[in-house]
């Protein structure tokens, strides 16, 4: 346990209103969205700056005592609890640092604070007519600071990257409690290392990072919806390549879902209904757009659509024609998640693979499931445009939710196996966490982990800063 002389001289430091003892104020800190990771701590400390920060950190450095940042608590691997496997870890909250610092529509920037969500990101930027385009179905309660450590993907990586390629610059408190600043929005500077990105998808273990800098974009001022239905994957993957030749590649999402995926929607969650009148086996629900008004993009695809409605590439479609009916449909998508919860238990899979390998790593790995756990039911769904595939496995119907749940680490196996054989990533935008923590020491490469371990020790001697996250 945490000797109760640090937490009081850590309350003291963390200022008023800059912490709490309390179970009722921390509990809701303690669990992740699915419920499979449930933690515990004595105290959440919520600095409400970087030169608070530093000290409480400074402090822990000294004493040896082990800290997990937390963002926004959207995490799906156990990288944000503390006190996983009895460890004795102290909360840092960044929700008091909330700020949007600066919004520079001539630099095509914005910066800031940890704490901040991305939704807020957006509509400062908006504001300044310029577009943030990292967008995910929890963009309303993720925040800056987690989106960089875990390196936060979205519906967008096609045309804008991931958060990585987005991020410019960031202040962060080291675990030494040292504060490194390359807070700045220059697109050209060789002057050593680049920290950011080195902190970017580091899940905690090298830093807080308390501000960032992110690249922005001309709004998307004509964008066209459309919800597609196909034969296969395959399918799918032969109209991405030919809308984006079609569209002079503005193309900004491409999503790919089942037909078993969209009845649990609509079984689950209200307001939610089928844009066709049919059902067919999958479907694609893609974004065209472009930052000016250019009646030749509708026109080009227009005839794109007929072409592929001609040669059965499509089976049917929609084009939504308003605001509200786009909106509807991105709903039906990034409900996929919360309706599987209302269907018993389910083993996820986040991973990646090469886009031209997307259709056979489907097959392959259905087959694979369908013949190792008979009656699962394979729930895919995810970005296709960048490879990511949310390869979710639902129990059987009527069958026995825990026992099902006990089989994760096998099907895992399975799945990644298949993923690593075609090049691919076992974790492809929630991170390693706590939960695949062995499978990266069984998968990555050897040198690769010693060469990640030495980056650790080096910022981090003690391994005070997230100990439970990638190495265990």
């Amino acid at each position: 346990m945490i000797d109760r002389a640090h937490i009081d001289v850590l309350i003291e430091l963390a200022g008023a209103g800059g912490s709490t003892t309390d179970p009722a104020e921390i509990a809701p800190h303690l669990h992740e969205w699915r419920d499979k990771f449930n933690g515990r701590t004595p105290l959440m400390l919520m600095p409400s700056d970087t030169e608070t920060l530093s000290r409480l950190v400074s402090y822990c450095h000294k004493h040896r005592i082990a800290i997990v940042p937390q963002g926004g608590n959207t995490g799906l691997v156990g990288g944000g609890i503390p006190g996983l496997e009895g460890r004795d870890e102290v909360l840092v909250s960044l929700k008091r640092m909330t700020r949007i610092l600066d919004v520079d529509a001539q630099d095509f920037s914005i910066t800031a604070e940890a704490g901040a969500p991305v939704a807020t990101l957006q509509a400062a930027a908006a504001d300044a007519d310029r577009l943030f385009p990292l967008s995910l179905a929890s963009e309303g309660s993720c925040t800056v600071g987690g989106v960089i450590s875990t390196n936060a993907g979205g519906v967008h990586v096609l045309r804008y990257g991931t958060t990585r390629a987005l991020l410019m610059g960031l202040e962060a408190v080291l675990p030494t409690g040292a504060v490194v600043n390359s807070l700045s929005s220059l697109r050209k500077d060789n002057t050593g290392y680049n920290l950011a990105q080195l902190l970017a998808g580091a899940e905690g273990t090298l830093g807080i990072v308390t501000k960032a800098t992110f690249r922005l974009y001309p709004p998307e001022r004509q964008k066209h919806t459309c919800w597609l239905a196909v034969e296969s994957p395959a399918a799918a993957l032969s109209l991405l390549a030919s809308l984006r030749e079609a569209t002079g590649d503005r193309v900004s999402a491409f999503e790919l879902m089942p037909r078993v995926g969209l009845e649990m929607v609509f079984r689950h969650i209200p307001n939610t209904r089928d844009p066709l009148t049919a059902p067919y086996p999958w479907y694609v629900l893609t974004d065209v757009a472009t930052s000016r008004e250019d009646p030749g993009l509708a026109a080009a695809l227009d005839a794109w659509l007929e072409a592929r409605l001609e040669d059965g590439a499509i089976l049917d479609g929609a084009i939504a024609g308003t605001v509200a009916q786009a909106q509807d449909f991105w709903r039906v998508r990034e409900s996929m998640s919360e309706a599987q919860k209302h269907e018993g238990g389910s083993i996820k899979h986040d991973v990646s693979v090469p886009v031209s390998r997307v259709p056979a790593f489907l097959t392959r790995a259905t087959e694979a499931i369908e013949q190792t756990y008979p009656g699962a039911r394979v729930t895919p769904f995810g970005h296709l445009g960048d490879g990511n595939i949310h390869f979710n496995v639902m129990q059987p119907k009527d069958g026995d939710k825990q026992a099902f749940l006990n089989e994760w680490e096998g099907m895992n196996r399975l799945v990644h196996d298949i993923v690593t054989d075609m090049k691919g990533s076992i974790s492809a935008e929630h991170g390693i966490g706590t939960l695949k923590r062995g499978e990266l020491a069984r998968l990555k490469g050897q040198h690769d982990l010693d060469a990640m371990r030495a980056i650790k020790a080096a910022l981090d001697p003690h391994n005070i800063m997230n100990p439970g996250a990638l190495f265990g």
